[in-house]
């Protein structure tokens, strides 16, 4: 067995395996300690009836078991990783008082209870304790035993986080930088691109005035994709403006057979974007939706901007006899969702889905506002005309 690979594989039965492992592991060494310390019992001690001693040690491990995963999937996730750290310590102590209440329901009633009811009477021998003995048990295995526990769980979650993130971060890397080589051998200088569309948007101002706006458009767009693309970060504004830029285009092509319903936010103020995150989605609802209707294409794209966190609602028909390709993942989806996972992490929801006759992107993301413009890469002076040189 591949140690590494089982360590951080993502199926779900790695995943059980790997808990039942660190469940037992954990369950060994709390049974060794109890009988070490039989908490005043010392004719349980040193496996003078281990019976008996495993069999409630492994009772007194599992009231510890939702705690853990409380603190696993609900503190660390919610609260410490979003720098959250009063509520984080409030929500903490609330679980451990919560803990500590069972903990000592289960010591003082249910396992003087349960005990006789799997074991035979002769490992029940001399195996009676006080009250104020349950009580202690009950509070050293709440702050002591779930601490500890709770401590390790963590550990190994937030060293496991911290490597798969690592090990992401090499591989888009990779994938950038082998983009980036692509693009370097494959594409068309861009003095020449934009002095040939300069060249032919003079010949169209008078004889075809609607061909050189659709130039005009694709020019913009294209120096947007170049220059602005290569920013860690770009106004919404200008995200926004190259997105109807595009639908402009897609206008131009579809004709009156397209209807096209556009709502986006007058004011972005301040508030920046990964570039091209939104495009990959808006392209998809022409190239699987609209192209393929024979009949009355449509397209609805609503943003929205709550504070910081844009809202997008992006629906277009279908036609009902094909398969649905956003849930097929295809690259430019597959890749916007392996950026938002990079870039927004534990900050956007994305839903996709397909009904009968729709298919429907809803995304939440949680943008950044910066007020001193210097604290964004300075972006490249690119003025709105046409001529690159």
């Amino acid at each position: 067995m591949d140690l590494n690979k089982f360590i951080f594989s993502q199926k779900r039965s790695d995943r059980i395996r790997r808990h039942l492992l660190f469940w037992i592991a954990w369950y060994i060494y709390f049974a060794l300690l109890h009988a070490a310390n039989p908490f005043g019992r010392p004719e349980i001690s040193y496996f003078r009836n281990p019976v008996f001693t495993f069999t409630e040690s492994f009772l007194q491990v599992v009231p510890q078991i939702p705690l853990v995963y409380a603190m696993l999937y609900i503190v660390l996730p919610r609260f410490i990783l979003k720098r959250k750290y009063v509520l984080a310590v409030v929500t903490g102590i609330l679980f451990w008082f919560f803990g500590g209440v069972i903990h000592l329901y289960w010591f003082r009633d249910f396992i003087p209870w349960i005990l006789p009811q799997i074991l035979n009477a002769r490992f029940l021998e001399n195996t009676q304790r006080l009250e104020s003995v349950k009580f202690m048990m009950a509070i050293m295995s709440t702050y002591k035993g779930a601490f500890t526990i709770s401590a390790f769980a963590l550990l190994f979650k937030i060293g496991k986080d911290w490597y798969m993130k690592q090990q992401r971060n090499l591989q888009l890397q990779k994938e950038n930088t082998a983009a980036q080589m692509q693009l370097l051998t494959a594409q068309i200088h861009p003095h020449f691109l934009f002095n040939t569309l300069n060249n032919i948007f003079s010949q169209t101002q008078t004889e075809s005035p609607k061909g050189s706006k659709m130039i005009m458009g694709l020019s913009d767009m294209l120096r947007y994709i170049l220059y602005e693309g290569q920013k860690p970060l770009v106004p919404l504004k200008k995200e926004l403006l190259m997105i109807t830029e595009y639908i402009n285009l897609e206008k131009v092509r579809y004709g009156n057979k397209l209807d096209v319903h556009v709502l986006i936010p007058d004011k972005t103020d301040e508030i920046y974007i990964a570039p091209l995150l939104l495009l990959p989605f808006v392209e998809n609802c022409f190239k699987h939706g609209a192209s393929n209707m024979l009949q009355n294409p449509w397209i609805s794209l609503t943003l929205e901007l709550k504070d910081t966190t844009l809202v997008m609602k992006l629906m277009n028909g279908k036609a009902a006899s094909n398969g649905n390709d956003l849930n097929k993942q295809g690259i430019g989806i597959k890749n916007v969702r392996q950026r938002l996972d990079l870039l927004y992490k534990d900050k956007h929801e994305l839903q996709i889905r397909e009904d009968e006759e729709v298919f429907v992107v809803d995304l939440h993301v949680e943008l950044i506002r910066i007020e001193n413009r210097e604290q964004a890469e300075p972006s490249t002076k690119a003025e709105s005309k046409i001529a690159y040189a």
